[in-house]
């Protein structure tokens, strides 16, 4: 670990911290506050000593998600200096990867090619395959501005490393046109789930709740709605959270698990 950890609670939108599987379901009212143990520290923020190249995309992953929760630094106060004028958010949001290039890594080509994400930048995908010190370069430039306090060299190298080797084709699995699932094999994604996901979520995908005003935001709920997004978690973890993921056994099990995922009580 090259940095002092600055704290251990976050908000977070999905997973859950380790040490707190199985003290509350959906009875007990809605769970966004999750405070993780200093023994889970380590998973969560720190890094292995021989580093698996799967560890590092994942890792990167959680990056691209959001920097400041998989690193733990504080979030940037202003609106990133690159962000559109005409665009729909600001703040903190604007300077994570995924606001403007996409769950699905083509940004206005992509799933965000309308609605409160559209920027009219362009996405990431094209770089599949590019230098990852050029990328890491340009990361570091006036267009992306990240400086080393909020990224080091290390973590950014990560991070170059996802744009270059680790995305997926998520038109595979989602239709960027509808944003609907493209379904894959039930059976297996529900064996994943029971074995795996369950641990924290509950068979029924409902051991917590993240709805606001009401309205009830379970596992089935997320999965339906914006599988893009669940896709990349399930590949990489929820930043901030120690959250398994399932890179290591390649996204046709992780589009299972989605897909089962989506069937639970929305």
């Amino acid at each position: 670990m090259k940095r002092a950890f600055q704290s251990v609670k976050y908000l977070c939108l999905a997973g859950i911290a380790a040490g707190l599987a199985g003290q509350a379901n959906a009875e007990h009212g809605d769970l966004h506050d999750y405070a993780h143990s200093e023994e889970a520290q380590e998973y969560i923020h720190g890094d292995p000593e021989q580093p698996t190249d799967t560890w590092t995309l994942s890792a990167g992953g959680r990056i691209y998600d959001n920097w400041w929760n998989a690193l733990d630094r504080e979030p940037p106060e202003t609106t990133h200096p690159s962000y559109p004028a005409a665009g729909a958010q600001s703040g903190s949001t604007t300077w994570r990867c995924k606001e403007c290039h996409g769950w699905d890594y083509r940004g206005a080509e992509g799933i965000y090619s309308s609605g409160s994400h559209y920027t009219g930048i362009k996405g990431i995908y094209g770089a599949i395959g590019a230098n990852e010190s050029a990328i890491a370069e340009l990361l570091r430039g006036p267009d992306h501005a990240y400086t080393e306090d909020m990224i080091d060299d290390e973590e950014m190298a990560r991070l170059a490393a996802f744009v270059s080797r680790g995305q997926i084709d998520m038109s595979r699995y989602v239709n960027l046109e509808t944003r609907e699932i493209r379904w894959g094999d039930l059976n297996r994604g529900r064996a994943i789930f029971q074995s795996v996901c369950a641990a924290c979520h509950g068979f029924d995908g409902r051991a917590y709740d993240w709805g606001d005003d009401g309205e009830h935001a379970y596992v089935g709920t997320e999965a339906a709605a914006a599988p893009d997004e669940v896709m990349g978690k399930i590949m990489n973890g929820h930043p901030g959270v120690a959250m398994i993921n399932l890179r290591a056994f390649g996204p046709e099990a992780a589009h299972d698990a989605l897909s089962y995922s989506a069937t639970l009580p929305q």
